[in-house]
């Protein structure tokens, strides 16, 4: 099936681009297809005790003796159609309309594959990469109102991510979100700065507004600025009261998923539950790219997380999984000489962090070459429990593209991982086994190599 389908996206012709039909073309349709497949050592997946359990839990910490790490292969599909719509209302103002949403895959059949929603294993099935209107000016600018991708991990996975070959571990790493459901975004046209385009924007997401005690609230401001070769792009992300992640493709929503309503109250249980405990975190980035010949293209961007912390709290009614979304706590395990468990027991702990990346790519005919490295930084926080913050980790990958044309492109790639210490995984990573399949709690090192297929129209 595998098969079938890149055959199916090789004989696709190039008048499969772009699909525009409506009245004078008013909607379009766009979107990508991809197929990779790939190895990976020390994997293994039936090593941890509770697999599907979040890294914040101490019980997730635990792992299944005797288990064997191998070498192991993995085939991905993606899928995500962009329907647009546009309509002009006269005096140079533009109605849009936008509709996407992504579907992920692995191993199995391919129609199973296309009907599992890209996050909908871990959050409410019912997220929508794109699903806005919006209101633009030529020289005025835009505004849009609804679901949509933050720029923190928007513009981390692609370009910067995507082009060197790290687009999951830049983009999906930090103290950001990348999905907004509930958001008014604003964005100036292009203003002439210093011989170059600088182009403002500041979003804000109210989350979910069923939680009144601890209400969502998420700011990001953006600003991208161009001139001749040099391209600038600078992120600010505030989040008060979203889940605690350390997940930069998350959705921000509150902080448990549940939508279950307490009859007696105006507000859901779980935020009742929570009583005003409030979790807070923020992101600033800044990445670039440059130009330095028509053949060679540099970049590299740094990043600062942190996280407010948040205390781990039982919940009896409400969220589906009892406790609720804690982050860096520390654990007290021992019920006989705990503090007050209605307040006191596990606290959560401030923390801090920076990430760093950088990449090459050379560009010759139809063929590009990359290379990119990311360093995900030691945490600096006074919690005295270890959950991760002594812990970093760098990857490498090295790539080569292939354009064939008509909207098709193939590739391959190569990449090594290792962690500064076996141990729990760096802060600002989701997962002990994330990005590579290598569990930094039983070995320090990894590499994979892989190809795939991607068609775009």
């Amino acid at each position: 099936m595998r098969l079938a389908l890149a055959g199916a996206l090789l004989s696709l012709s190039a008048s499969s681009y772009a699909i525009d039909f409506g009245p004078d073309g008013m909607f379009s349709l766009t979107g990508f297809a991809k197929v990779e497949s790939s190895l990976s050592s020390n994997q293994c997946q039936d090593c941890a005790v509770f697999p599907a359990e979040d890294k914040q839990r101490f019980w997730a910490d635990d792992l299944v003796n005797g288990k064997e790490y191998k070498t192991k292969g993995q085939t991905t599909i993606l899928f995500q159609p962009w329907l647009g719509a546009k309509y002009n209302l006269g005096q140079g103002f533009t109605a849009n309309a936008l509709l996407s949403q992504r579907f992920r895959g692995g191993a199995g059949n391919v129609v199973d594959s296309l009907k599992s929603v890209d996050l909908d294993m871990a959050f409410d099935p019912h997220i929508w990469y794109e699903k806005n209107i919006a209101i633009s000016h030529e020289d005025y600018g835009r505004v849009a109102i609804g679901s949509m991708t933050a720029r923190g991990w928007a513009v981390a996975d692609y370009p910067y991510g995507t082009n060197i070959g790290l687009s999951n571990e830049w983009a999906g790493s930090g103290a950001g979100y990348g999905m907004l459901g509930n958001a008014i975004r604003v964005t100036t046209r292009p203003l002439d700065v210093m011989n170059g385009d600088l182009v403002l924007e500041a979003t804000i997401d109210q989350g979910n507004t069923g939680f009144t005690k601890n209400k969502p609230l998420l700011i990001e401001l953006y600003a991208q600025y161009h001139q001749g070769d040099l391209v600038v792009d600078t992120v600010y992300q505030n989040a008060k009261n979203g889940k605690p992640m350390a997940w930069g493709h998350g959705p921000f929503s509150a902080l448990t998923d549940s939508a279950d309503y307490d009859d007696k109250l105006t507000q859901s249980a779980d935020d009742a539950n929570l009583s005003n405990s409030g979790a807070e975190q923020s992101m600033a980035m800044v990445v670039a790219r440059y130009q330095l010949t028509s053949q060679v293209e540099l970049s590299g961007g740094v990043r600062f997380n942190q996280w407010s912390g948040m205390r781990a709290l039982q919940l009896t009614t409400g969220t589906k999984g009892l406790w609720n979304n804690m982050f860096n706590v520390k654990w007290c395990r021992d019920n006989a000489s705990c503090p007050d468990p209605k307040e006191n027991n596990n606290p959560g702990y401030a923390a801090s962090s920076v990430d760093l990346s950088a990449g090459a790519r050379y560009r010759t005919g139809p063929w590009t070459a990359s290379v990119g490295v990311i360093y995900l930084g030691k945490a600096s926080t006074s919690n005295p429990e270890e959950r991760g913050q002594s812990n970093d980790a760098i990857a490498a990958t090295v790539g080569l593209n292939y354009d064939y044309g008509q909207g098709i492109q193939f590739y391959g790639f190569a990449g090594i991982s290792h962690f500064g210490r076996v141990g729990l995984s760096p802060m600002s990573m989701p997962g002990n086994n994330a990005f590579w399949g290598v569990d930094s709690r039983v070995t320090q090192d990894g590499n994979w190599l892989g190809a795939g297929v991607v068609y775009t129209w």
